[in-house]
Formats: structure tokens, sequence, C-alpha cells
């Protein structure tokens, strides 16, 4: 049985990698399915290859009116939404405190908590009344940086603790209604990106890391896909399987927490 039959989620960055992932996974599971993406180009892909399965909004996840959009778009197509998926986010390349500038410092940190965490609080406010409608839930993507230093700098690794601070603050206001909770994967070959601000919209995470290396720090050996990450949101959205968790947040690091990250080859660079 579908898990997740005629439920209507709405996922933010669902034009590539986890986002994805996560659109061709809720549809496996039987839900209905919205979009919020920024790229064009990515709407447009998606529009041409899951038609009216999907509901593909173009627009940005720091401006309000467009998570507004995103929402009642999903609602007027699919009579509802059940779940929110805060996914949209972007990565600072591990860049330190010693590499960045004053400046950089200023206008990263401006950038990346509007897209990390301004992008996840919006979107929580536009579906809010719709999800305490349906009695729903809202799963945000997290990050092994969420629980441990090593996996980025420090403006992405603030932006994803602030991320947990969010989802134990919105559990316990929007509580008996609607469950929150976060899933934190580990490396993955996805378009993740850096701030423009920094000069690294351009540049993947995956364009200064190799399979290979992710693998070799993670206890389970293996270089995880977008698709290795999905089952635990679908455990978070699903009715049946989750009525009690909330304020959660899973850990889907492939066995990383038993160490943590360790660069012993790095050092600061004074």
């Amino acid at each position: 049985m579908s898990w997740l039959k005629d439920e209507v989620a709405l996922i933010t960055g669902g034009g590539s990698g986890l986002g994805l992932a996560l659109v061709e996974r809720f549809l496996a599971e039987g839900a209905h399915v919205g979009v919020l993406e920024r790229s064009p180009e990515k709407v447009d892909a998606l529009r041409s290859r899951f038609g009216d399965a999907v509901v593909a909004v173009q627009g940005d996840v720091c401006c309000y009116d467009d998570n507004r959009k995103a929402v009642e778009s999903t609602v007027a197509r699919f009579g509802k939404l059940d779940c929110f998926i805060g996914n949209a986010a972007i990565w600072d390349h591990a860049a330190t405190l010693m590499d960045l500038t004053p400046e950089q410092l200023e206008s990263g940190f401006d950038e990346l908590f509007a897209i990390n965490v301004k992008g996840y609080l919006l979107g929580a406010k536009a579906a809010s009344r719709a999800l305490v409608a349906s009695q729903g839930s809202i799963i945000y993507s997290l990050s092994n940086s969420s629980f441990y230093p090593g996996g980025g700098g420090p403006l992405y690794t603030a932006s994803k603790h602030a991320a947990v601070g969010l989802i134990r603050e919105l559990a316990y206001e929007l509580a008996p209604k609607v469950r929150v909770n976060g899933v934190g994967p580990c490396g993955m070959a996805t378009d993740l990106r850096g701030p423009a601000s920094l000069g690294q919209s351009d540049r993947r995470i995956m364009d200064s890391r190799s399979p290979e290396s992710i693998s070799s720090i993670l206890p389970l050996q293996f270089f995880p896909s977008p698709a290795d990450f999905t089952g635990p949101f679908v455990l978070l959205a699903s009715r049946a399987n989750n009525r009690t968790l909330s304020g959660v947040l899973i850990n889907a690091d492939a066995g990383l927490g038993i160490r943590g990250i360790r660069d012993t080859a790095g050092g600061m660079n004074l």
C-alpha cells in the first residue's frame, strides 16, 4: 500500500537534487505534488516531465508572495495541502572565518540566511493555515552540519543549526494540529550551489568534492544518491506511520554521527 495515497505535498527547490528525488518518491507513494522552484528552466522541465501530476511554480523562497502563490496554486489544483517540505538551500563551499573578508561575511550571511532560514520560515507561514486545516506536517531538509561542524563553513553550519531551532519552535507553536520535523542528509550528488555574493552561484557542491572523498569518511562506505534520503521524508509525512513524531531530527548521514567529520589533513591558515 502506498504511504501517501491522495496526500498533497509542496516541495521547495524541487527542480533538482534531493528536491527532485522527493518529487519522484512522493508521486510514487501516491501523493500529489506542488513545487516552488527559482529556476525557470527547471520549472519548464518539471512541467514537461510530470504534466498535471505536479504544479510547478516559478519563484523565490525568500519572497513571501512567491511562497503564498505556490501554496494557493497547489491547493487550487488538488484541494488541500497536507505537507510542506522546506528544501531549497545554498552551501558556502566550506569558506572559513579566516578565508572570508568582513565584507564577504556580511553579504554571505545575508544571502545564505535569507534562503536557508528565512525561506523556511516564510514557507511555513504561507502554508500554516492550510496545514492546520488538514492537520498535516512540515518537514525541513537539514544537513550533517545541523549536528556537528566540518560539513561547511560558519555561515552554512550556523544556518543549519538555526533550522534545528526553527523546527523545535514551530513544533511547539503548531501542536497539536501540525507536526514539524527534519531530515539531515550527508553528502550526495546534487545541484547545491553557493551564494552569488561570494562568487559561488555557478559552483556546485560536487565541483570541489568527489564521490570517493565522501564515501571514504562515511562508516557505511558508500556514496548516497538523493533518492537514498527520501525514505525518512515519506515516513514523517505519512499519517499512518507517524502520529507521534514532532520536533524530531532524523540524522540520515550513513553513520557519520558515530565519529563526526574529521579532516586531519587540514589546518588553520592564519
